[in-house]
Protein backbone atom coordinates (compact mmCIF):
# COMPACT_ATOMS: atom_id res chain seq x y z
CA UNK A 1 0.00 0.00 0.00
CA UNK A 2 1.33 3.35 -0.55
CA UNK A 3 1.61 6.00 2.09
CA UNK A 4 -1.01 8.11 3.98
CA UNK A 5 -1.37 11.82 2.78
CA UNK A 6 -0.25 14.39 4.99
CA UNK A 7 -3.04 16.97 4.31
CA UNK A 8 -6.61 17.30 4.38
CA UNK A 9 -8.46 16.01 1.42
CA UNK A 10 -9.28 19.22 -0.93
CA UNK A 11 -8.74 22.38 1.32
CA UNK A 12 -7.10 24.99 0.33
CA UNK A 13 -3.48 25.53 -0.01
CA UNK A 14 -1.45 27.77 2.68
CA UNK A 15 2.59 28.05 3.28
CA UNK A 16 2.08 25.82 6.32
CA UNK A 17 0.69 22.84 4.98
CA UNK A 18 2.43 23.39 1.68
CA UNK A 19 5.45 23.28 4.21
CA UNK A 20 4.59 20.03 5.67
CA UNK A 21 3.73 18.41 1.73
CA UNK A 22 7.16 19.08 1.15
CA UNK A 23 8.24 16.06 3.76
CA UNK A 24 6.68 13.95 1.22
CA UNK A 25 9.38 15.16 -1.40
CA UNK A 26 12.90 13.56 0.25
CA UNK A 27 14.93 15.60 -2.58
CA UNK A 28 13.52 18.98 -1.60
CA UNK A 29 15.47 18.68 1.88
CA UNK A 30 18.78 18.41 0.29
CA UNK A 31 20.84 21.87 0.53
CA UNK A 32 22.38 23.15 -2.41
CA UNK A 33 26.10 24.96 -2.40
CA UNK A 34 25.24 25.38 1.41
CA UNK A 35 21.38 27.01 0.61
CA UNK A 36 18.16 24.93 1.27
CA UNK A 37 17.28 23.59 -2.30
CA UNK A 38 14.03 26.03 -3.66
CA UNK A 39 12.89 23.79 -7.07
CA UNK A 40 11.68 26.20 -9.31
CA UNK A 41 12.42 23.54 -12.38
CA UNK A 42 8.67 21.69 -12.42
CA UNK A 43 8.67 22.92 -16.05
CA UNK A 44 11.28 20.75 -17.40
CA UNK A 45 10.49 17.58 -15.10
CA UNK A 46 8.81 17.45 -11.52
CA UNK A 47 9.88 15.64 -8.15
CA UNK A 48 7.78 12.33 -7.19
CA UNK A 49 6.54 12.25 -3.61
CA UNK A 50 7.48 8.95 -1.48
CA UNK A 51 3.67 7.93 -2.17
CA UNK A 52 4.74 7.45 -6.00
CA UNK A 53 8.15 6.22 -5.60
CA UNK A 54 6.33 3.57 -2.50
CA UNK A 55 3.32 2.51 -5.50
CA UNK A 56 6.43 1.67 -8.20
CA UNK A 57 8.14 -0.03 -5.27
CA UNK A 58 5.53 -2.14 -4.45
CA UNK A 59 4.89 -3.52 -7.85
CA UNK A 60 8.18 -4.77 -8.60
CA UNK A 61 7.66 -6.49 -5.05
CA UNK A 62 4.68 -8.56 -5.87
CA UNK A 63 2.99 -7.97 -8.85
CA UNK A 64 5.96 -7.95 -11.25
CA UNK A 65 5.47 -9.36 -14.75
CA UNK A 66 4.80 -9.25 -18.72
CA UNK A 67 1.12 -7.95 -19.29
CA UNK A 68 -1.03 -9.38 -21.38
CA UNK A 69 0.84 -12.11 -21.83
CA UNK A 70 0.22 -14.97 -19.32
CA UNK A 71 -2.38 -16.53 -17.71
CA UNK A 72 -0.27 -17.14 -14.23
CA UNK A 73 -1.39 -15.12 -11.06
CA UNK A 74 1.56 -12.62 -10.88
CA UNK A 75 0.21 -11.74 -14.62
CA UNK A 76 -2.95 -11.33 -14.66
CA UNK A 77 -2.16 -8.57 -11.41
CA UNK A 78 0.61 -6.79 -13.60
CA UNK A 79 -2.57 -6.34 -15.75
CA UNK A 80 -4.69 -5.66 -13.94
CA UNK A 81 -2.40 -2.75 -12.00
CA UNK A 82 -1.30 -2.01 -15.79
CA UNK A 83 -5.10 -1.44 -17.23
CA UNK A 84 -6.51 0.24 -13.68
CA UNK A 85 -3.53 2.67 -14.37
CA UNK A 86 -4.87 3.47 -17.53
CA UNK A 87 -8.84 3.68 -16.57
CA UNK A 88 -7.12 6.07 -13.57
CA UNK A 89 -5.14 8.63 -15.82
CA UNK A 90 -7.88 8.28 -18.58
CA UNK A 91 -10.25 9.05 -16.09
CA UNK A 92 -8.21 12.18 -15.03
CA UNK A 93 -8.86 13.93 -17.95
CA UNK A 94 -12.16 13.22 -18.31
CA UNK A 95 -11.40 10.57 -21.00
CA UNK A 96 -12.54 6.74 -21.14
CA UNK A 97 -9.85 3.94 -21.19
CA UNK A 98 -10.05 3.49 -24.64
CA UNK A 99 -9.31 6.47 -25.42
CA UNK A 100 -5.83 6.54 -24.13
CA UNK A 101 -2.75 5.39 -25.63
CA UNK A 102 0.93 4.84 -23.39
CA UNK A 103 3.53 6.25 -25.38
CA UNK A 104 7.07 7.11 -24.00
CA UNK A 105 6.55 10.41 -23.91
CA UNK A 106 3.95 13.34 -24.87
CA UNK A 107 6.89 13.66 -27.99
CA UNK A 108 6.32 10.31 -29.03
CA UNK A 109 2.46 10.85 -28.21
CA UNK A 110 2.26 14.03 -31.21
CA UNK A 111 4.45 11.87 -33.38
CA UNK A 112 2.01 9.03 -33.22
CA UNK A 113 -0.37 11.26 -34.32
CA UNK A 114 1.49 13.23 -36.98
CA UNK A 115 2.40 9.54 -38.51
CA UNK A 116 -1.26 8.69 -38.81
CA UNK A 117 -2.01 11.78 -41.39
CA UNK A 118 -2.14 10.47 -44.85
CA UNK A 119 -1.86 6.93 -43.59
CA UNK A 120 -5.57 6.42 -41.77
CA UNK A 121 -6.68 3.48 -43.70
CA UNK A 122 -10.37 3.75 -44.84
CA UNK A 123 -11.24 0.19 -43.98
CA UNK A 124 -11.17 0.34 -40.30
CA UNK A 125 -13.75 3.86 -39.86
CA UNK A 126 -13.74 4.87 -43.44
CA UNK A 127 -15.56 7.97 -42.71
CA UNK A 128 -12.77 8.87 -39.73
CA UNK A 129 -10.17 7.90 -41.85
CA UNK A 130 -10.65 10.66 -44.46
CA UNK A 131 -9.92 12.97 -42.08
CA UNK A 132 -6.48 11.81 -41.93
CA UNK A 133 -5.91 12.43 -45.63
CA UNK A 134 -3.66 15.08 -46.60
CA UNK A 135 -2.05 16.63 -49.71
CA UNK A 136 -1.44 20.00 -51.87
CA UNK A 137 -3.39 22.17 -50.98
CA UNK A 138 -4.28 21.23 -47.43
CA UNK A 139 -3.07 23.09 -44.69
CA UNK A 140 -1.97 22.46 -40.98
CA UNK A 141 -1.89 25.13 -38.71
CA UNK A 142 -0.34 25.58 -35.79
CA UNK A 143 1.32 28.78 -33.15
CA UNK A 144 4.86 30.16 -32.75
CA UNK A 145 4.23 29.79 -28.98
CA UNK A 146 4.87 25.81 -29.48
CA UNK A 147 7.14 23.57 -27.90
CA UNK A 148 9.56 21.79 -30.39
CA UNK A 149 7.61 18.60 -29.71
CA UNK A 150 4.86 20.27 -31.72
CA UNK A 151 6.41 21.78 -34.42
CA UNK A 152 8.90 19.68 -35.64
CA UNK A 153 6.24 16.66 -36.19
CA UNK A 154 3.83 18.56 -38.16
CA UNK A 155 7.19 20.14 -40.74
CA UNK A 156 8.23 16.79 -41.38
CA UNK A 157 4.33 15.79 -42.26
CA UNK A 158 3.76 18.77 -44.36
CA UNK A 159 7.12 17.53 -46.23
CA UNK A 160 5.94 14.28 -46.57
CA UNK A 161 2.53 15.06 -47.62
CA UNK A 162 3.20 18.31 -49.42
CA UNK A 163 0.60 20.18 -47.54
CA UNK A 164 1.54 23.44 -45.99
CA UNK A 165 2.46 24.39 -42.30
CA UNK A 166 0.98 27.76 -41.07
CA UNK A 167 2.02 29.57 -37.86
CA UNK A 168 -0.33 31.90 -35.68
CA UNK A 169 1.26 34.34 -34.56
CA UNK A 170 2.48 35.49 -31.44
CA UNK A 171 2.16 38.84 -30.04
CA UNK A 172 4.75 41.46 -28.53
CA UNK A 173 4.23 39.49 -24.90
CA UNK A 174 4.90 36.12 -26.59
CA UNK A 175 0.65 35.46 -26.11
CA UNK A 176 -1.41 33.79 -28.84
CA UNK A 177 -3.05 36.63 -31.81
CA UNK A 178 -6.26 35.85 -31.79
CA UNK A 179 -7.30 38.13 -34.53
CA UNK A 180 -4.35 36.55 -36.74
CA UNK A 181 -5.92 33.48 -35.57
CA UNK A 182 -9.46 34.09 -37.17
CA UNK A 183 -7.47 34.89 -40.07
CA UNK A 184 -5.18 32.03 -40.57
CA UNK A 185 -7.32 29.09 -40.11
CA UNK A 186 -9.56 28.62 -42.97
CA UNK A 187 -11.34 26.09 -44.90
CA UNK A 188 -7.95 24.24 -46.30
CA UNK A 189 -6.75 23.91 -42.70
CA UNK A 190 -7.59 20.13 -41.77
CA UNK A 191 -5.59 20.31 -38.15
CA UNK A 192 -4.95 23.05 -35.89
CA UNK A 193 -2.29 22.32 -32.99
CA UNK A 194 -1.72 24.10 -30.02
CA UNK A 195 -0.48 24.63 -26.45
CA UNK A 196 -2.75 25.03 -23.78
CA UNK A 197 0.04 26.74 -21.09
CA UNK A 198 3.16 27.97 -22.86
CA UNK A 199 6.22 26.60 -21.14
CA UNK A 200 7.54 29.91 -21.83
CA UNK A 201 5.39 32.71 -21.36
CA UNK A 202 2.99 30.92 -18.89
CA UNK A 203 -0.49 32.09 -20.71
CA UNK A 204 -2.98 29.98 -20.90
CA UNK A 205 -4.86 29.64 -24.33
CA UNK A 206 -8.45 30.19 -24.82
CA UNK A 207 -9.45 26.82 -26.08
CA UNK A 208 -12.85 27.10 -26.46
CA UNK A 209 -12.22 29.86 -29.49
CA UNK A 210 -9.21 27.59 -30.81
CA UNK A 211 -11.57 24.58 -30.85
CA UNK A 212 -14.50 27.04 -32.20
CA UNK A 213 -12.34 28.16 -34.86
CA UNK A 214 -11.59 24.31 -36.19
CA UNK A 215 -14.74 23.01 -36.41
CA UNK A 216 -16.18 25.87 -38.52
CA UNK A 217 -13.99 24.59 -40.84
CA UNK A 218 -13.92 20.87 -39.79
CA UNK A 219 -10.09 20.63 -38.59
CA UNK A 220 -8.90 18.14 -35.84
CA UNK A 221 -7.86 19.92 -32.73
CA UNK A 222 -4.38 18.73 -31.07
CA UNK A 223 -3.58 20.13 -27.34
CA UNK A 224 -0.55 20.16 -26.27
CA UNK A 225 -1.50 19.74 -22.46
CA UNK A 226 1.80 18.76 -20.80
CA UNK A 227 1.97 22.47 -19.18
CA UNK A 228 -1.99 22.11 -17.67
CA UNK A 229 -3.10 18.28 -17.03
CA UNK A 230 -0.35 18.93 -13.80
CA UNK A 231 -1.70 22.00 -12.57
CA UNK A 232 -5.68 22.37 -13.45
CA UNK A 233 -8.33 20.95 -13.80
CA UNK A 234 -8.38 19.26 -17.55
CA UNK A 235 -11.53 17.26 -19.01
CA UNK A 236 -11.49 16.95 -22.89
CA UNK A 237 -14.58 15.85 -23.30
CA UNK A 238 -15.77 19.40 -21.92
CA UNK A 239 -12.69 21.26 -24.23
CA UNK A 240 -14.14 19.17 -27.05
CA UNK A 241 -10.63 18.44 -28.31
CA UNK A 242 -10.10 15.77 -30.75
CA UNK A 243 -6.22 14.90 -29.46
CA UNK A 244 -4.39 16.04 -25.87
CA UNK A 245 -0.67 14.73 -25.52
CA UNK A 246 0.71 15.43 -22.24
CA UNK A 247 3.65 13.16 -19.71
CA UNK A 248 4.06 11.75 -16.25
CA UNK A 249 7.18 13.24 -15.30
CA UNK A 250 5.58 16.73 -15.06
CA UNK A 251 3.26 15.81 -12.46
CA UNK A 252 4.99 13.96 -10.09
CA UNK A 253 5.53 10.40 -12.17
CA UNK A 254 8.26 9.02 -13.73
CA UNK A 255 10.51 9.93 -16.34
CA UNK A 256 9.93 7.30 -19.29
CA UNK A 257 5.86 7.32 -19.61
CA UNK A 258 3.24 9.91 -21.46
CA UNK A 259 0.16 9.40 -22.96
CA UNK A 260 -1.80 10.50 -26.35
CA UNK A 261 -5.96 10.89 -25.56
CA UNK A 262 -7.62 10.36 -28.65
CA UNK A 263 -11.40 10.22 -29.61
CA UNK A 264 -12.19 6.86 -30.40
CA UNK A 265 -13.35 6.49 -33.47
CA UNK A 266 -10.67 8.52 -34.61
CA UNK A 267 -8.14 6.08 -32.84
CA UNK A 268 -9.60 3.25 -34.51
CA UNK A 269 -8.93 4.64 -37.95
CA UNK A 270 -5.21 5.54 -37.33
CA UNK A 271 -2.69 2.71 -37.98
CA UNK A 272 -0.05 1.79 -35.43
CA UNK A 273 3.08 3.79 -35.24
CA UNK A 274 5.21 0.75 -34.31
CA UNK A 275 4.28 -2.83 -34.60
CA UNK A 276 5.44 -5.88 -32.78
CA UNK A 277 4.58 -8.26 -30.18
CA UNK A 278 1.38 -7.66 -28.33
CA UNK A 279 -0.44 -5.14 -30.26
CA UNK A 280 -1.77 -7.74 -33.14
CA UNK A 281 -4.73 -10.32 -33.50
CA UNK A 282 -3.59 -12.59 -36.40
CA UNK A 283 -0.03 -12.89 -37.89
CA UNK A 284 0.77 -14.97 -41.12
CA UNK A 285 3.95 -15.08 -43.29
CA UNK A 286 2.58 -12.23 -45.02
CA UNK A 287 0.41 -10.28 -43.15
CA UNK A 288 -0.90 -8.99 -39.55
CA UNK A 289 -4.36 -7.80 -38.26
CA UNK A 290 -4.04 -5.55 -35.57
CA UNK A 291 -5.84 -5.16 -31.80
CA UNK A 292 -8.32 -2.44 -31.31
CA UNK A 293 -7.42 0.77 -30.01
CA UNK A 294 -5.68 1.42 -27.78
CA UNK A 295 -4.02 -1.89 -27.48
CA UNK A 296 -2.64 -1.93 -31.30
CA UNK A 297 -0.40 1.84 -30.33
CA UNK A 298 1.28 -0.23 -27.49
CA UNK A 299 3.86 -2.36 -29.46
CA UNK A 300 5.98 -4.69 -27.56
CA UNK A 301 6.71 -4.43 -23.36
CA UNK A 302 5.45 -2.01 -21.83
CA UNK A 303 6.08 0.50 -19.39
CA UNK A 304 3.95 -1.07 -16.46
CA UNK A 305 5.98 0.72 -13.31
CA UNK A 306 5.97 3.93 -14.66
CA UNK A 307 2.32 3.22 -15.20
CA UNK A 308 1.37 2.29 -11.89
CA UNK A 309 3.33 5.22 -10.27
CA UNK A 310 1.70 7.53 -13.13
CA UNK A 311 -1.96 6.25 -11.45
CA UNK A 312 -0.66 7.14 -7.93
CA UNK A 313 0.54 10.59 -8.56
CA UNK A 314 -2.58 11.20 -9.74
CA UNK A 315 -4.50 10.08 -6.88
CA UNK A 316 -2.06 12.17 -5.38
CA UNK A 317 -3.18 15.39 -6.72
CA UNK A 318 -7.24 14.20 -6.62
CA UNK A 319 -6.97 14.07 -2.55
CA UNK A 320 -5.32 17.54 -2.85
CA UNK A 321 -8.12 18.70 -5.57
CA UNK A 322 -6.85 20.33 -8.75
CA UNK A 323 -8.60 23.22 -7.94
CA UNK A 324 -6.75 24.27 -4.92
CA UNK A 325 -3.68 22.61 -6.83
CA UNK A 326 -4.26 25.34 -10.07
CA UNK A 327 -5.07 27.84 -7.31
CA UNK A 328 -2.15 27.81 -5.33
CA UNK A 329 0.32 27.83 -8.47
CA UNK A 330 -1.76 30.68 -9.41
CA UNK A 331 -0.56 32.37 -6.61
CA UNK A 332 2.54 32.08 -7.09
CA UNK A 333 2.43 33.07 -10.32
CA UNK A 334 1.64 35.90 -9.81
CA UNK A 335 3.53 36.80 -7.06
CA UNK A 336 6.19 36.17 -9.67
CA UNK A 337 5.21 38.10 -11.82
CA UNK A 338 4.60 41.00 -9.70
CA UNK A 339 8.27 40.39 -8.10
CA UNK A 340 10.13 40.47 -11.54
CA UNK A 341 8.23 43.33 -12.83
CA UNK A 342 9.70 45.34 -9.93
CA UNK A 343 13.29 44.93 -11.33
CA UNK A 344 14.82 47.22 -13.49
CA UNK A 345 16.77 45.54 -16.49
CA UNK A 346 14.32 42.42 -16.57
CA UNK A 347 11.88 41.81 -19.06
CA UNK A 348 8.87 39.73 -18.06
CA UNK A 349 7.31 37.28 -20.73
CA UNK A 350 3.99 36.48 -20.98
CA UNK A 351 1.24 37.76 -19.49
CA UNK A 352 1.42 40.76 -17.74
CA UNK A 353 1.08 41.04 -13.77
CA UNK A 354 -2.66 41.06 -12.57
CA UNK A 355 -3.59 39.25 -15.38
CA UNK A 356 -4.23 35.50 -15.73
CA UNK A 357 -1.53 32.71 -15.46
CA UNK A 358 0.24 29.27 -14.79
CA UNK A 359 2.60 28.85 -12.33
CA UNK A 360 5.49 29.46 -14.38
CA UNK A 361 7.42 32.58 -15.90
CA UNK A 362 9.94 34.03 -17.84
CA UNK A 363 12.31 36.55 -18.02
CA UNK A 364 14.69 38.20 -19.88
CA UNK A 365 17.89 39.86 -18.00
CA UNK A 366 19.40 42.62 -20.51
CA UNK A 367 22.79 42.17 -21.21
CA UNK A 368 23.16 39.33 -19.28
CA UNK A 369 23.30 35.11 -20.70
CA UNK A 370 20.45 32.92 -19.16
CA UNK A 371 23.49 30.61 -18.20
CA UNK A 372 24.80 33.36 -16.61
CA UNK A 373 21.63 33.96 -14.39
CA UNK A 374 21.15 30.28 -13.80
CA UNK A 375 25.10 30.09 -12.49
CA UNK A 376 23.91 32.77 -10.15
CA UNK A 377 21.17 31.42 -8.80
CA UNK A 378 22.28 28.08 -8.20
CA UNK A 379 24.96 29.28 -6.34
CA UNK A 380 21.96 30.28 -3.60
CA UNK A 381 20.75 26.51 -4.23
CA UNK A 382 17.58 27.92 -6.57
CA UNK A 383 17.27 25.91 -9.38
CA UNK A 384 15.89 27.32 -12.25
CA UNK A 385 15.64 26.48 -16.19
CA UNK A 386 18.12 28.41 -18.91
CA UNK A 387 18.00 28.30 -22.40
CA UNK A 388 15.48 28.25 -25.05
CA UNK A 389 13.06 25.78 -23.53
CA UNK A 390 12.52 23.98 -26.69
CA UNK A 391 11.10 27.00 -28.21
CA UNK A 392 13.12 28.93 -30.41
CA UNK A 393 10.53 30.22 -32.81
CA UNK A 394 9.01 31.69 -29.61
CA UNK A 395 12.16 33.53 -28.52
CA UNK A 396 13.08 34.41 -31.85
CA UNK A 397 9.29 36.00 -32.71
CA UNK A 398 10.61 37.83 -28.78
CA UNK A 399 13.27 39.07 -30.34
CA UNK A 400 15.93 36.98 -27.80
CA UNK A 401 17.48 34.14 -27.84
CA UNK A 402 17.04 32.63 -24.84
CA UNK A 403 15.53 33.14 -21.41
CA UNK A 404 15.49 32.02 -17.79
CA UNK A 405 12.82 30.40 -16.67
CA UNK A 406 11.01 29.50 -12.87
CA UNK A 407 7.86 26.94 -12.89
CA UNK A 408 6.60 26.26 -9.41
CA UNK A 409 4.50 23.51 -8.59
CA UNK A 410 2.08 22.23 -5.26
CA UNK A 411 5.34 21.84 -3.17
CA UNK A 412 6.77 25.39 -3.39
CA UNK A 413 5.97 27.76 -0.93
CA UNK A 414 5.76 31.72 -1.18
CA UNK A 415 9.65 31.38 0.15
CA UNK A 416 10.94 29.96 -2.81
CA UNK A 417 9.33 32.78 -4.82
CA UNK A 418 10.41 35.42 -2.57
CA UNK A 419 14.12 33.84 -2.40
CA UNK A 420 14.04 33.80 -6.65
CA UNK A 421 13.50 37.29 -6.73
CA UNK A 422 15.81 38.35 -4.36
CA UNK A 423 18.53 36.58 -5.87
CA UNK A 424 16.92 37.11 -9.70
CA UNK A 425 17.31 41.28 -8.77
CA UNK A 426 21.00 41.07 -7.75
CA UNK A 427 22.28 39.48 -10.88
CA UNK A 428 22.93 42.44 -12.98
CA UNK A 429 24.39 44.38 -10.36
CA UNK A 430 26.63 41.54 -10.12
CA UNK A 431 27.62 42.09 -13.38
CA UNK A 432 28.20 45.87 -13.42
CA UNK A 433 24.37 47.53 -14.17
CA UNK A 434 23.62 49.88 -11.80
CA UNK A 435 20.21 50.97 -12.79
Amino acid sequence: MASSYRTPAGVELTNELVTDLRKDYSILSREVNGHPLAYLDTGATSQNPLQVLDAERNYYLGANSAVHRGAHTLAVDATDAFEDARRTVASFIGAAENELVWTSNATEALNLLTYSFGNASAGIGEDAAARFALGEGDEIVTTEQEHHANVIPWQILAARTGATLRYIPVTDEGLIDYEAAEKIVTDRTRVLAFTHVSNVAGSITDVDFMVSLAKKVGALTVLDACQSVPHMPVDVKKLGVDFAAFSAHKMLAPTGIGALYGRNELLDAMPPFLTGGSMITKVTMTEAEWMPAPIKFEAGTQRVSQAVAWAEAVRYLQHLGMEQVHAWESKLGQLLAEGVSSIPGVRLIGPAAGQPRAGLTSVHVEGVHPHDVGQLLDEKGIAVRVGHHCAQPLHRALGITASTRASAYIYNTTDDVERFIEELAKVRRYFGYTD
